[in-house]
């Protein structure tokens, strides 16, 4: 019986609680978060200013005023990598952030804060997402995406800020883009986007197809839908912190708390996160499900934000000790999978009894086996 207690302690009584974000830093007018920058603090737009946010909590100005103040001028940190095909590399510590306003575009913003014009996207009416592939099947650029008659247009821009289209068909999508990691199923290093009037989750090939993946279960629509998606970097589990924008937005049926939300990998964890997931948030609230995709891809919530929450942008989950193993983070989430424990609690209970009847078979401990004395021949 003490075994098997012990064998039970191994799955994590709580391995479906709901998590809930917490209130961390207030930033009026906080839209979107990119990062971290090699020093290891995060980049913020705040009322049309970059914002650096360190550790400990505390904010520090990173530039001076360039776009609207409530547009949604989202931003992307550099991959840092090289784009072969252009013979160039993104410096490490660049950002690149989007122009609203005629010519729309993308300015660089180098670590001095100095803005600096990098393309332009003509033929949209708006533009509605980038991120950074760090993943390399897109060829390691900088992705982004406009809106032209209902519809999504998606570029690749390389290091000299030359633009390839990838598609002009895709559905609307709007938001924090992401993505995907090798270790993500069929849709390894593709484009995952949200969709927040139909609520699904889409993956874009670099061939410029799409796919639903998923129903995120979120509360679909304008200012409610999903909004915010994320991967789960190696190592989050042993430590690490995931953070979220939410935007004050007075009037509005969630109006927002103008803070960065964050949310430990200990409480994720417990709720079944697992290193290589994709978090996405919805804008209305900040519901957050947990997307695993392997052969299939299966969904369940996994937090909540403040009720009356509006997020934006993109979400930002990083390791304390990025690829750590996950090993280290103990209690905090699953060591195997339940069919594993079943199979060890099997094969102990056998291990158990056999010794159990080998003792039997021996008799008390001090007197010699049956046979033994059988062959010791009779007393005289």
């Amino acid at each position: 019986m003490i075994l098997v207690g012990a064998l039970l302690l191994l799955v994590p009584a709580d391995a479906t609680t709901t998590a809930n974000w917490e209130q961390w830093e207030h930033l009026p007018g906080v839209l979107d978060l990119a990062g971290p920058l090699p020093d290891g603090t995060l980049v913020a737009v705040a009322g049309g200013q970059l914002k650096s946010l360190h550790r400990e909590g505390t904010a520090s100005s990173y530039s001076g005023q360039f776009a609207t103040a409530g547009s949604e001028s989202y931003l992307a940190a550099s991959s840092g990598r090289q784009v072969e095909s252009a013979g160039c590399t993104f410096a490490l510590e660049d950002l690149f952030w989007l122009r609203l306003s005629p010519p729309l575009g993308i300015v660089r913003v180098d670590r001095q804060g100095t803005v600096w014009p990098f393309a332009e996207f003509p033929g949209v009416e708006s533009l509605s997402g980038i991120v950074s592939d760090g993943v390399g099947r897109f060829g390691y650029r900088l992705l982004v995406t406009g809106v032209h008659l209902g519809k999504t247009v998606l570029e690749a821009f390389d290091c000299q800020g030359k633009s390839t289209l990838i598609t002009s068909s895709a559905p609307l999508l709007e938001g924090g883009l992401a993505v995907a990691p090798s270790t993500f199923g069929d849709y390894a290093g593709q484009l995952i986007a949200p969709d927040e009037n139909s609520g699904a989750i889409l993956a874009l090939s670099p061939a410029g197809g799409w796919t639903v993946i998923a129903d995120s279960g979120i509360p679909k629509g304008g200012d409610i839908g999903v909004e915010s998606a994320g991967f789960v970097p190696p190592g989050f589990a042993a430590g690490g912190w995931a953070y979220l924008a939410d935007r004050g937005t007075p009037g509005n049926p969630h109006p927002g708390t103008d803070s960065v939300l964050r949310l430990s990998s200990r409480d994720l964890s417990r709720a079944g996160v697992q290193d290589g997931d994709l978090l996405v948030a919805g804008e209305g609230g900040g519901v957050t499900v947990d997307i695993r995709c392997t052969s299939a891809c299966s969904v369940h919530e996994v937090a909540v934000g403040p009720p009356s929450g509006h997020i934006e942008g993109h979400l930002l989950a990083i390791a304390d000790h990025p690829g750590q193993a996950t090993a280290a983070a103990g209690a905090n989430s699953p060591a195997w999978p339940v069919p594993v424990l079943a199979l060890l609690l099997v094969l102990a209970a056998g291990y158990y009894l056999l010794r159990l009847r080998r003792r039997r078979i021996s008799g008390a401990p001090g007197t010699a086996p049956p046979a033994a004395r059988s062959a010791a021949g009779p007393r005289s």
